[in-house]
């Protein structure tokens, strides 16, 4: 693999863009979580919404990134139709890398702040839309950051990102 560039943001300036941003935020350091059963004891001392994400490619080329709460069921084989995408499948790592700048097992929203041409269309889980904290990894998976639905949409709005929201509990993932 090669790394054709740098990502414009890593954790550390990740952080320091909220804060000039007015995003606050909680960030826990923890050794690495690669997949969302590991580190269930950690998140259960944390409050809020804790996530899965998906960074997907359909056969058409469109990059995808969904987020979701921790314990939903997304079947891909049937998301395309509610998403609006042809056929997922997982995206490379030199594309995760060259779109979000991190590295799988750290695929998270936050790395969206590294895609300002908007290549990845974000869809976003309802149950995280409304929960009133979420978590997300700040471009690593060894911490996590949580930030109020308010923070978040914030910061959303501040990298120009509207996400699409769908109620995976309605449709069955």
């Amino acid at each position: 693999m090669t790394q054709d560039k740098t990502p414009a943001f890593d954790r550390d300036r990740l952080l320091d863009w909220m804060a000039a941003n007015g995003v606050a935020q909680t960030t826990v350091d923890h050794p690495a979580v690669f997949r969302v059963e590991e580190g269930l004891e950690l998140k259960a001392a944390m409050p809020g919404a804790h996530t899965k994400n998906l960074f997907l490619k359909d056969k058409k080329g469109r990059l995808w990134l969904i987020s979701a709460r921790q314990d939903t069921v997304i079947d891909l084989k049937r998301a395309d139709k509610w998403i609006g995408s042809a056929r997922l499948s997982f995206g490379a790592e030199t594309l995760l890398w060259d779109t979000l700048g991190v590295r799988p097992g750290s695929v998270t929203a936050l790395g969206l702040i590294n895609d300002p041409d908007q290549r990845v269309t974000f869809v976003l889980d309802q149950a995280l839309w409304d929960a009133d904290i979420v978590n997300f990894h700040p471009l690593t998976n060894t911490a996590t950051t949580a930030l109020t639905q308010s923070d978040f949409r914030r910061l959303l709005a501040l990298i120009g990102r509207e996400p699409v929201v769908v109620d995976f509990e309605r449709v069955g993932g």
